[in-house]
């Protein structure tokens, strides 16, 4: 299920100009990396890299599983985010959610995330398919609590509950 936005979207911010494009498989290794480091910064969680990369390639081999979108400033990747899909039997149509979300520090704090989001957002409001945009974050996360606010998203409707194999470590 692709609905990707034609070609890269590039908006200009304060600083710098943000390019936003559907990742491809050569960027699996450092979409795999920010995923690790994400998970350590967020949940302590030290994260096993082969598991991890097999779980990024798994993507880019079955398009229904997902699309990682990339963030690039200055020639360097800068964030990334993964859309997976969710059917809303309410709204006759899919909900797109934002995961694996990762904005490496040096890039923190100019808009990146944002210039992600509003690719995405862009994205739902182009294809009728597409009712709207969910994300979960870690409650203790107020750093991104705050970006994800400052979006226009509200975290006042559902409360996410979860249950995870021991096995895959938590």
């Amino acid at each position: 299920m692709r609905h990707a936005v034609q070609g890269p979207l590039i908006i200009f911010n304060m600083s710098e100009m943000v390019s936003i494009r559907e990742a491809m498989l050569s960027d699996y290794m450092i979409i795999s990396r920010f995923q690790e480091k994400m998970a350590m910064e967020t949940e302590n969680l030290h994260l096993n890299p082969e598991t991890v990369q097999a779980g990024v390639k798994a993507v880019f081999a079955d398009p229904s599983r997902g699309s990682y979108y990339i963030a690039e400033t200055r020639g360097a990747i800068a964030g990334c985010l993964l859309t997976t899909f969710e059917w809303s039997d309410w709204r006759n149509g899919w909900i797109l959610w934002i995961q694996s979300v990762y904005v490496s520090p040096e890039h923190r704090k100019q808009g990146v995330f944002k210039m992600l989001y509003l690719h995405i957002k862009q994205m739902v409001e182009d294809v009728a398919d597409f009712k709207g945009i969910r994300l979960y974050v870690d409650k203790t996360n107020e750093g991104a609590n705050s970006v994800y606010r400052r979006c226009g998203m509200d975290a006042e409707h559902y409360r996410l509950f979860e249950w995870i194999k021991t096995s895959q470590g938590r």
